[in-house]
């Protein structure tokens, strides 16, 4: 098996001056279009899941699966990482599920939904790392709050990250990347007009990563919502807001600047659902939702390979050999 931890993913990059997408899945076929993708364009990558956020029944069984599915592509360098972990406890259950990275999201009190205060957020950040670190998984943490819902549901406030905070937390906390609020926003919806500087402060990035050289900086929120895939999407039963995201020049700028690792959600879940829709319309007999659940599959797998070249990880993964992470399996 392929799998590797952040660090060492994330090291590649920064050596190579390039990023690394995160993408997120939901089933076993677009962990499948992830990683085809990946093997495709010759590309490291990160596949991540969001707890509770699956089709299916238990985390358990579908973290069971990814493992599964990771095992067949030992030639794609692959770090399986947990979005959003809301509690101490659900970073652990992944650990000892056999993720190799973790991210606590200790920003906000996921209970309430109010935002931790600086302390609150480094408690529980550190509580993690201690645990992962024994475990050699990497890990994740957030400062500031990134806009929007993951899940759909309740949309936060955006709190933007203080570069002051920044050294602090991570000397605090011992992360091995930072997801750094910078503008960006959660979801289906972002902007209502085309963000410039008022709204993306890209040099955020730059002043944060000079204050943190040795710790990962990750860009949340940052889906492009491709105005064709709206259409489709709304032509064929959809009904998405006109909304605008982060440019992919922009996304391509932030590797330049400092960020390693970038999160893609929206834009792939697009392209599933275009073509998930676009096959049940035009097929109205066929009740088995295999054919269309692969026609999403495929686009969602070239959806994801044109990011990767934008991100410039493709052939990124062409001669090198990373260090085999070896889960330690817990109960």
């Amino acid at each position: 098996m392929a799998l590797i931890t952040l660090r060492e993913a994330l090291d590649h990059a920064r050596r190579g001056g390039f990023g690394i997408g995160a993408f997120n899945v939901t089933d076993a076929g677009q962990t499948e279009a992830v990683l085809a993708a990946a093997r495709e364009t010759q590309s490291p990558v990160i596949v991540q899941t969001i707890a509770g956020a699956s089709a299916f029944l238990s985390d358990e069984v579908y973290w069971d699966v990814l493992h599964t599915i990771i095992g067949h592509y030992p030639d794609v360098p692959v770090v399986l990482h947990l979005d959003h972990g809301p509690t101490v406890e659900t970073c652990k259950r992944a650990i000892r599920a056999g993720f190799s990275s973790v991210m606590i999201d200790g920003s906000i009190d996921h209970a309430t939904k109010k935002v931790n205060s600086f302390d609150e957020n480094v408690a529980v950040t550190k509580e993690v790392v201690d645990f992962a670190h024994a475990r050699g998984v990497s890990v994740e943490g957030e400062l500031g709050t990134i806009g929007g819902s993951e899940d759909g549901s309740v949309h936060a406030q955006i709190v933007l990250a203080d570069p002051d905070q920044a050294a602090e937390f991570v000397e605090r906390t011992g992360v091995d990347a930072l997801a750094v609020a910078i503008g960006t926003s959660h979801g289906a919806y972002k902007f209502s007009a085309p963000p410039d500087s008022s709204v993306l402060h890209m040099d955020l990035i730059t002043e944060i990563a000079g204050r943190i050289p040795n710790t990962h900086l990750v860009m949340h929120g940052s889906s492009s919502l491709p105005a064709d895939l709206r259409r489709v999407i709304n032509e064929h039963g959809g009904a998405l807001p006109e909304s605008w995201g982060v440019p992919e020049d922009e996304k391509a700028r932030s590797t330049k600047l400092g960020v390693t690792k970038i999160n893609q959600g929206m834009d792939s879940h697009m392209a599933f659902a275009a073509a998930l829709r676009t096959s049940l319309t035009e097929d109205r007999v066929t009740v088995d939702p295999a054919p269309a659940i692969y026609a999403g599959g495929r686009a969602m797998q070239q959806m994801i390979a044109g990011r990767m070249a934008v991100f410039g990880q493709a052939g990124q993964a062409a001669g090198w050999t990373p260090s085999e992470f070896v889960p330690a399996r817990e109960v």
